[in-house]
C-alpha cells in the first residue's frame, strides 16, 4: 500500500513554489519545453547535491529505474542523461541564482535573532573568496593562469547563522578586491575582511556609505599616529590608536581618520593589526569581530566537502553556475529546515541523514530528531552471555 510522502518530497515542500515559478517566468526557462521542465531539472540537481552524485550518469542510474517513485518525488518529466545535460547547458543559470536569493532572504529572517558570540546589535558580514581549480582545456572560459583554469566564488556571509547573503562567481583572474565594486553596502553593518581587500579608495567609498569595516593592515602601511587610548593588556590588546595615512597615494584615497588596533592572540601566539572606521565600540570587540571571520573559511570548507561544487556535470559557464547556485540553495534549504523544525543536529548530520533516506516514507521531523537511546539492562538483555560477569 502506497501511503505517505517520501522524505525528498517533504524536503522540497519547504521550497516556495510560487517564487520558483516567478524566477522561471522572468528568464523564460520553460519556453518551448514540453516534458522536462525547469522544476524537474532543479529536483534532479537537488537530488544530486543531497546524495553527492558524481556524474550525470550516476544521477540517471539512480533515478531512472524507479519511475513510480519519481512521480511521488515531484519529477514529472522523463529523465535521460542527454536531456539533463541539455537543460544544464541551455536553461539560464540566473533562474537558480534568483531562487537561491529568495531562500537566502527567508533564512536570514529566521536567523536574524541568533547570537554569534558577540554582544553586537549591528549586522556583521564576513567577506572572502574561494578558488575552484578547473582544467583549462575542458573549461576554456575559466581563465586563471597560462596552463590552468579556475573560477572564484566571492562570498559575503551573515555571521548570524552563517548564511551567504551575496555570491559573485567569476573566472580565477578577477582579483578579490573587485568584489567591493559589486556590493551594495548596508548602512550600519560591519564588513570583516582580510588584508587582500585593502584598497583605500574602495574602503573610503564603503565608509561614505555609512558602513563599517574591520580589516587587517599591511606591514608596510605608512601612517601618522594622532591619539592613543588606554588599553587593558591582559585582554590581549596592545594598542588602540587614531591615525591618518601618510602614503603618497593612500593619503589621497583615504583622507579621513582611521582606527588602528593591535592585538596579541594567545591561542596562536601571533600579533595582529586591524584597521576600522568605527570609533564607537570598544577595541576588544573589534578584535573579536575579526576573529569571527574564520566562519567564512568554515563555510567554504563545508560546501566543498559535503556538496558537489568541485567537479561539474557540464563544461559550459552556464552549467557550472547552475550547479553552484543549486548547491548554495540546498545549503540554505537545510539551514531553513533546521530552524523551522527546531532541530539540534548540525547541518552536516542533517545532510547525511537525508542522503540515505530520500526514498523513505517517514515523517521528516521524526527522521531528523535524535531520540535518546534506551539503556539495556540485565532484565531485558535476552542474548546469552558467553562469559560470566
Amino acid at each position: 500500500m502506497n501511503t505517505g510522502k517520501t522524505v525528498f518530497s517533504q524536503v522540497m515542500e519547504f521550497l516556495p513554489a510560487h517564487e520558483f515559478n516567478k524566477c522561471v517566468q522572468r528568464y523564460h526557462g520553460n519556453y518551448k519545453v514540453k516534458t522536462f521542465t525547469c522544476l524537474d531539472q532543479y529536483y534532479c540537481m537537488s537530488f544530486a547535491q543531497l546524495t553527492y552524485r558524481e556524474s550525470l550518469r550516476g544521477i540517471v542510474a539512480c533515478l531512472r529505474p524507479i519511475p513510480n517513485r519519481l512521480y511521488h518525488m515531484g519529477i514529472r518529466g522523463t529523465i535521460s542523461r542527454s536531456t539533463l545535460a541539455d537543460a544544464n547547458e541551455s536553461r539560464d543559470w540566473r533562474i537558480y541564482a534568483d531562487f537561491a536569493q529568495v531562500l537566502i532572504h527567508t533564512a536570514r529572517n529566521l536567523y536574524c535573532d541568533d547570537e554569534f558570540g558577540l554582544q553586537l546589535d549591528h549586522t556583521a558580514y564576513a567577506l572572502d573568496a574561494s578558488t575552484i581549480d578547473l582544467c583549462l582545456s575542458v573549461f576554456p572560459w575559466a581563465k586563471f593562469r597560462k596552463h590552468k583554469g579556475a573560477i572564484k566564488m566571492h562570498t559575503l556571509i551573515d555571521l548570524r547563522g552563517n548564511i551567504p547573503s551575496f555570491i559573485w562567481i567569476t573566472d580565477g583572474k578577477v582579483h578579490d578586491v573587485n568584489v567591493l565594486d559589486e556590493l551594495l553596502p548596508e548602512p550600519g553593518a560591519f564588513y570583516i575582511m582580510d588584508r587582500g581587500y585593502i584598497d583605500f579608495s574602495r574602503l573610503h567609498t564603503l565608509s561614505l556609505s555609512m558602513a563599517y569595516f574591520v580589516i587587517r593592515a599591511k606591514k608596510n602601511m605608512k601612517f601618522k599616529r594622532l591619539y592613543s587610548r588606554t588599553v587593558d593588556k591582559s585582554t590581549g590588546l596592545r594598542a588602540d590608536q587614531t591615525i591618518v595615512l601618510t602614503g603618497i597615494k593612500t593619503a589621497k584615497d583615504y583622507s579621513d581618520k582611521l582606527r588602528r588596533i593591535k592585538y596579541y592572540d594567545k591561542d596562536t601566539k601571533r600579533t595582529f593589526v586591524y584597521l576600522s572606521n568605527n570609533f564607537i565600540i570598544d577595541a576588544l570587540t573589534i578584535a573579536m569581530l575579526y576573529k569571527q571571520r574564520w566562519q567564512i573559511e568554515l563555510f567554504f570548507k563545508w560546501i566543498k566537502q559535503h556538496l558537489r561544487i568541485k567537479a561539474f556535470y557540464g563544461t559550459s559557464e552556464n552549467a557550472v553556475k547552475s550547479q553552484i547556485w543549486t548547491a548554495v540553495s540546498i545549503y540554505v534549504l537545510v539551514a531553513i529546515i533546521k530552524k523551522r523544525l527546531n532541530l539540534e543536529a548540525e547541518l552536516y548530520t542533517i545532510l547525511q541523514i537525508l542522503s540515505l533516506a530520500l526514498f523513505e516514507k517517514v515523517a521528516l521531523n521524526e527522521l531528523l530528531t535524535t531520540s535518546k537511546q534506551k539503556t539495556i539492562t540485565e532484565e531485558n538483555f535476552k542474548q546469552l552471555l558467553l562469559f560470566d560477569l
